[in-house]
This record gives structure tokens, sequence and C-alpha cells, in this order.
């Protein structure tokens, strides 16, 4: 018995050495990092327009009336919550949108700030309003995921998201997922185009793609092999099933002297 009293602290300690091997330096972030640590950002940030964009867009005036056919399905007037129109634009592959009145304008690569004095101009030009107030928004700012943690879709409001904040509006990464190649894709000049970022060190912030942009996907992937856990798992199974014969083994052998 003094033998299966060794082995069961052996199998003890052995277990709680492997399932303490996944280590700060796998998976903390921003380890380069301590406090009073500054980094410059691309405050500034705007998305861009860019084909197949969906664009909401909102006309208003002091004459209601005169705004009412720039606004697609009915339009909206001053009393009533832009956020339950549903004036969407389509951007086309040439990045061009039907606007009512002035048909084709030009959008690709505009921001939605800019979209917004130009179609103001158009119209002030044009003689149709005096007063216009445009307001342009991102009906399609989503952030795609794939891989790991399986397939999310998340849809961001203020039309701006950093790395960092996708990665928390996912539900953070499982320990099981490779922090050293997380990769982020999108289209640029019709290409897909992939960088790999790695949230462990501070040099993310500086990375091109940290501040992401509408329909960008973040891909992520699990271990090549098992983590340190599971291989202790599998070795904690393997020694009890050992000790448990051995007990069994042992206790016959007493029976019977």
């Amino acid at each position: 018995m003094k033998v299966v009293k060794k082995l069961s602290l052996i199998a003890f300690i052995a277990m709680t050495a492997l399932t303490s091997c996944i280590t700060p330096s796998q998976v903390n972030y921003l380890q380069d990092m301590h406090h009073g640590s500054q980094i410059e950002l691309e405050n500034k940030f705007q998305a861009t327009i860019a084909p197949y964009d969906e664009l909401n867009i909102y006309v208003f005036a002091s004459n209601e009336e005169l705004a009412k056919p720039f606004n697609i399905g009915g339009g909206i007037t001053t009393s009533s919550y832009a956020g339950n129109y549903r004036g969407t634009y389509l951007v086309d592959v040439n990045g061009n949108i039907q606007f009512p009145i002035l048909g084709e304008v030009h959008v690709l690569g505009l921001t939605r700030l800019e979209l917004q004095d130009s179609l103001r101009i158009k119209l002030e030009r044009g003689g149709y309003l005096s007063d216009a107030v445009i307001m342009v928004r991102f009906a399609n700012f989503k952030i795609f995921f794939l891989g790991a943690e399986g397939g999310k879709v998340i849809t961001i409001s203020n039309e701006r998201c950093t790395f960092l904040e996708a990665l928390a509006l996912s539900g953070d990464l499982s320990l099981y997922t490779s922090r050293d190649k997380i990769a982020v894709m999108r289209e640029v000049d019709g290409k897909m185009v992939m960088r790999y970022l790695d949230p462990r060190s501070s040099s993310v912030f500086q990375d091109p793609f940290f501040m992401l942009q509408q329909n960008d996907f973040i891909i992520t992937q699990k271990y090549n092999k098992a983590t340190p856990r599971d291989e202790a798992g599998r070795l904690v199974s393997w020694m009890s099933i050992a000790l448990s014969v051995l007990t069994f083994t042992t206790t016959i052998i007493a029976l019977f002297k």
C-alpha cells in the first residue's frame, strides 16, 4: 500500500505542475507596457466609402416638403427620429450611388463627412435647398470573426473600431487560441490583403490594420498542437487508470496472503 501512496503523490505533483504550464507570456495582452506608457494613436481615422457599402443618407431642411424628394422611402421630417429611417443606398462597383434628383453621385474614397459636404453643396448650387443639412451613416460597418471562437458578426455603431476593441466585443480569446498569428483581412484596391497582429505586444498599435475598417475579417486559429493543459489532462487520466489497476492488484494480493 505504501507504493500506491507514493504513486498518488507523484500523480498529484505532476498534475499540479502540468496544468500550470500555460504561462502569462502566452496569453497576457500588451506585456511590454507599464504604468505611464504612452503610445500615439491615429485619432483622426475615418472610414472611407468603398464599393458595396451601404449608406444611410438623410436630408433635412426648414421646408420639409422641399427636402422630402431627396429622402427615398417617403422621406423624414424634423419631428421624426432618423434611426427609424431606412433610406439605404448601395455603392456600386464603380463607387457610385443613385441619388434622388441629382442622379449618379460618385462617393468612392470619401469619408461620410466629406460626402455630407459634397451633397449639401450640390443641393445648394442646384437651387434645390438653401439650408440643407445632410446626415450620412454607414449601414454596414461590421466586423466578421472566423476561427477558433466560431463565427460571429459585430456591428460597430460609432464607425470607429480598433483591433483590441473588436477582440473585447467578440468576448475575448480562449486559452486555446494562438495569439501570435491573429489575422486581419480586408479588401484593398480590389485585392484581399492579410496581416498578422499580436495583441501581446504594444507594437500592435503601430500596425496599419490596427484601426479596423468596415467589413474587415478577423481570423483566429487554435494551437497547432495540444496545449499543456490538454497534455496534462491526458496524463492525469492515464495515471488515474494506472493507479486504479495498481490499487486493485495490491488489494487482491493482500487478500490472498
